[in-house]
């Protein structure tokens, strides 16, 4: 069957098992995918072509982010609401083997009051001169299985999914080590910087009385803003990052304008809505991070919005609720997501065997948000129109690989992350 796109005609994070009865079958197969066309990011609502990067800034990038907000994601809180405080707690002045620099810190959200907080990890170069590019992402476990070393603390929360009681977890120390890579981070020059997803906000539909959760839903109800719009826990962690951000320009150590957002699965979407909300971010990195991030929805290939909003529904706000069964009705597609991101570097990673977040519909993505990166002189994809082979990045400031494997981050997606920080952040 003939597929119709916007632009061009081309040739585990968690499996949950699912019930037939609550969501229909998971579709792998690419005769199956329905045809579709897609948004188009270059029309404004009024009917108007965009033609220039004025007209994109000024006039349909803020359409487009408001439509995100507004039916997918959820408002994003003004910065203003947090009061942050930043205290370092220790320094490991010989970490990673006499590599690294190792900090460890506590940002308080509402100082002078103890809670909200999240713990803080930071890896810096030893040799070379600061202030150093940095990447910052959130991990999934908590800060000290990031790395093996024995001085990181242990996060003390009791609450989310994947957190148990303090003494449970000296087990768990280094088991995320391959997903960090932090003595190739270093090693190339860069400050890593990290903090458990879950301190910010729990990654359960109950526990609203943990992390940041009172601290939004208080900035709600002060602007009045309907619940359907509130944001959803990826929101709610970009803007956790964002906070995190603003920690980050106060450490002489790093140059904040130089700030990599990275993220896997979920975290990969919510980096990715992240770097679309806060231009501050000078390159943003989504790995595996499939529908919701930088798939296509209207694929309805591997996970689906259907799915989502049965098992993760408060990721995202009540309103795309709406969109469950009418795919096509959505006023928007992932395409977009990265088109908001523009004119700064991004990278979609996608693995081989993770059909479940569809690889080709991540690079498809890619693919039709370059007519936008166009509009400011860029190189966009570079020409590229075809899904790569495997292991075969392709692209320019927009850059794609789909690599061998599960779905993971490996040591051969940090090269390659790496790499591209070279070019657009050295």
């Amino acid at each position: 069957m003939k597929k119709v796109f916007m632009l061009f005609l081309l040739t585990v994070t968690f499996v949950v098992p699912y019930s037939n009865a609550q969501n229909p079958p998971v579709n792998y197969d690419e005769s199956k995918v329905p045809e579709y066309i897609l948004p188009d990011p270059l029309t404004a609502n009024d009917g108007t072509k965009i033609t220039t990067a004025e007209n994109w800034m000024n006039k349909r990038r803020p359409e487009i982010l408001e439509i995100f907000k507004n039916e997918l994601y959820g408002v994003m809180p003004d910065a203003n609401i947090a009061k942050l405080h930043y205290a370092e707690r220790q320094v490991d002045e010989n970490a990673l083997e006499g590599k690294a620099i190792r900090k460890e810190g506590t940002l308080y959200f509402n100082w002078p009051e103890t809670e909200p907080k999240v713990e803080i990890l930071t890896y810096l170069p030893k040799e070379g001169n600061g202030p150093f590019p940095a990447f910052l992402g959130l991990n999934f476990l908590g800060n000290h299985t990031v790395s093996t070393e024995p001085g990181i603390l242990i996060s003390d929360i009791s609450y989310g999914t994947r957190m148990n009681l303090k003494e449970d977890q000296e087990t768990l120390r280094g088991k995320q080590w391959e997903r960090w890579q932090p003595e190739m981070v270093v090693g190339h020059g860069y400050a890593l910087v990290t903090a458990y997803y879950e301190e910010i906000a729990p990654d359960k539909a109950s526990d609203e009385e943990f992390g940041v959760i009172p601290l939004i839903n208080g900035y709600m109800k002060s602007a009045g803003l309907p619940d359907e719009v509130a944001p959803g826990r990826i929101s709610v962690w970009a803007w956790g990052l964002s906070r995190i951000l603003d920690t980050m320009e106060t450490m002489p150590e790093i140059d904040a304008k130089r700030v990599a957002v990275i993220g896997h699965s979920r975290l990969g979407k919510t980096a990715l809505w992240a770097g679309a909300n806060d231009p501050r971010f000078a390159l943003v990195i989504s790995n595996n991070s499939g529908c919701g991030g930088a798939a296509l929805y209207r694929r309805e290939f591997g996970e689906t919005l259907d799915r989502m909003n049965v098992v993760f529904p408060y990721w995202f706000c009540k309103n795309m609720g709406k969109y469950v069964g009418k795919i096509n009705t959505l006023p928007f597609d992932q395409h977009e997501l990265i088109a908001l991101i523009a004119p700064r570097p991004v990278y979609v990673a996608s693995a081989e065997e993770d059909q479940w977040a569809d690889p080709r519909g991540e690079f498809l993505s890619c693919l039709n948000a370059d007519p936008v990166y166009r509009l400011f002189n860029t190189d966009g994809i570079a020409g590229v129109t075809k899904w790569p082979a495997v292991n075969n990045p392709v692209g320019g400031i927009i850059h794609y690989h789909v690599r061998t494997g599960i779905h993971n981050v490996t040591a051969y997606d940090w090269e390659q992350y790496l790499l591209f920080a070279d070019k657009y952040m050295k």
